[in-house]
């Protein structure tokens, strides 16, 4: 049994190699600017300033911005995991912050209550899609698909098809204040991470998980509950999503139900295959879907800062993707392989 553990550990440890150097390129990347055609160092990406006790820089603008993406990702990992997949992400986003703003504007409920409210309804539209795949047996990307559709169309019923727009400074705390120096919302994300991991890594979760994924029917034979695993991943990802709409609304001090979360499914499942989780279930990693998810964020930052012109952003970030995502192909390498030793 230690051989096992030993040898799992060390697959999970390389398929995070890729990612991680990734990262670490596109980092490197940032030292480097052209001054007058000559190539120089710069440490303007990495520089860091404290105005009122609070940290500002591009790396600590990163973290910011890629806590909602980090948060669907997270949910998503379960959600591959199981060999599922969710495509209403970006849809219970918006019914998430949608939600939160009609009740700011037309009640005098706490803040406390409408976020628990907020959330509510979002693990209500997880464990909905839940429903449909374990316990009707509807494939995943049908029944997810049916809430990115007709979710979008109840937040908009929501806001009546309109931007509403509220000022509450206790809610705004939640995507614009900070904690110890730092932006609330990475405390949030990485609050969320770490109830992820203690969930599925020192519970037997993680292993059911694992094990509904990689061979649904011998787990069943095994006495796993396959469909209550199912649901429980399906509702944390509903969850997690519902918390990174939170964090938009409360950003922008605004519910825009037709852009809020728009596209936020395909960055979130980039995020776990960038990480090394195959969208064939099984073995996940949430280490690498949190490189995953910084790497897509930092990549998106630097071509802002850059300069490229805004109609090259999402095919320079597809190319990038792409890279990563052959680098980590076995089947690549082991061509590639073959043709040196052929040459």
């Amino acid at each position: 049994m230690p051989e096992t553990v030993r040898h799992t550990g060390m697959r999970r440890s390389a398929a995070l190699i890729w990612p991680a150097l990734a990262l670490l390129l596109l980092l490197t990347l940032n030292l480097l600017k052209l001054d007058h055609g000559r190539v120089a160092l710069s440490l303007d990406f990495f520089r860091f300033t404290i105005v009122d006790g609070h940290l500002y820089g591009s790396l600590i603008d990163v973290l910011n911005r890629a806590a909602p993406a980090l948060l669907t990702a997270l949910g998503m990992t379960l959600v591959i995991a199981t060999g599922g997949v969710d495509l209403s992400v970006g849809a219970v986003l918006a019914i998430a912050g949608a939600l939160a703003a009609v009740l700011l504007t037309h009640t005098s409920a706490g803040v406390g209550a409408i976020v628990a409210v907020a959330l509510g309804a979002s693990l209500l539209a997880g464990l909905w899609n839940g429903v449909l795949v374990a316990a009707l047996g509807v494939q995943p990307i049908v029944a997810t698909l049916i809430l990115m559709v007709a979710g979008r169309g109840v937040a908009q019923l929501l806001t009546d098809g309109q931007i509403i727009t509220f000022e509450r400074p206790a809610f705004g705390f939640i995507g614009g204040g900070y904690l110890l120096g730092l932006p609330f919302t990475v405390t949030i994300a990485a609050a969320m991470f770490l109830l992820t991991a203690v969930l599925t890594r020192l519970t037997a979760l993680g292993l059911f998980i694992e094990a509904a994924g990689s061979n649904e029917t011998a787990s069943r034979y095994a006495g796993v509950q396959v469909g209550l695993v199912k649901l429980l991943a399906y509702g944390g990802c509903g969850l997690c999503a519902g918390v990174a709409g939170l964090i938009i609304a409360s950003d922008i001090q605004a519910a825009d139900a037709n852009n809020a979360g728009l596209y936020f499914e395909l960055d979130a499942i980039l995020a776990v295959v960038i990480g090394g989780t195959a969208l064939t279930g099984g073995r996940f990693s949430l280490v690498g879907t949190i490189l995953g998810a910084l790497l897509i964020q930092t990549l998106t930052t630097t071509i802002l800062t850059r300069g490229v012109p805004v109609e090259y952003t999402l095919v320079v970030k597809a190319l990038v993707v792409l890279v990563v995502c052959l680098l980590q192909s076995a089947a690549l390498r082991e061509m590639l392989l073959r043709g040196r030793r052929r040459a």
